[in-house]
């Protein structure tokens, strides 16, 4: 096999929607479904999310994407207020470094907009993540997502902690 083509990491655009959509629900459902039942896979992938809402989730804040042969292979964002919101790689794509790429970049964000901490709600799956990348857990939570509850926790990190 060659070698990978480089990975960019760009904005997010409204056109990006539809295949982050799709990586999401694929992740999801190759992924995590190893931490979360059938239930409450099929109700956080639904088939029937609403692509225009769940996109319009990005306007206005820090969003990314990571690229390979011009092909989304992860993407996240951020609120201006420093809530990391999503943050999901492709199942094939998984190791490589490509989240924390994207969190690198909205800690980068954080600083130069004097954002003090980013929030997160991890996934049971993705908690190793970012306790890895300097996060703590503030709570264990159960949330509703379309009528079936989920575990997943509160994190928290301190910006000022980001030394490159």
């Amino acid at each position: 096999m060659g070698s990978a083509a480089p990975r960019t990491l760009r904005p997010f655009r409204c056109d990006d929607a539809e295949a982050c959509l799709a990586l999401l629900r694929d992740c999801v459902h190759r992924v995590n479904s190893r931490d979360y039942d059938p239930d409450q896979i099929k109700a956080w992938a639904s088939p029937t999310i609403d692509l225009e809402r769940w996109r319009a989730r990005f306007d206005d804040r820090f969003a990314y994407v990571a690229t390979e042969d011009d092909c989304i292979v992860g993407f996240t964002d951020m609120t201006r207020e420093g809530h990391l919101d999503r943050l999901f790689v492709s199942a094939d794509h998984q190791g490589r470094g490509i989240a924390r790429g994207l969190v690198r970049r909205l800690l980068k964000d954080a600083i130069d907009h004097s954002i003090e901490e980013i929030t997160t709600d991890a996934s049971i799956t993705a908690k190793p993540f970012f306790e890895r990348m300097g996060f703590s857990v503030v709570r264990e939570q159960s949330v509703e997502c379309r009528g079936v509850w989920l575990t997943n926790y509160r994190m928290r990190r301190a910006v000022q902690a980001e030394a490159n």
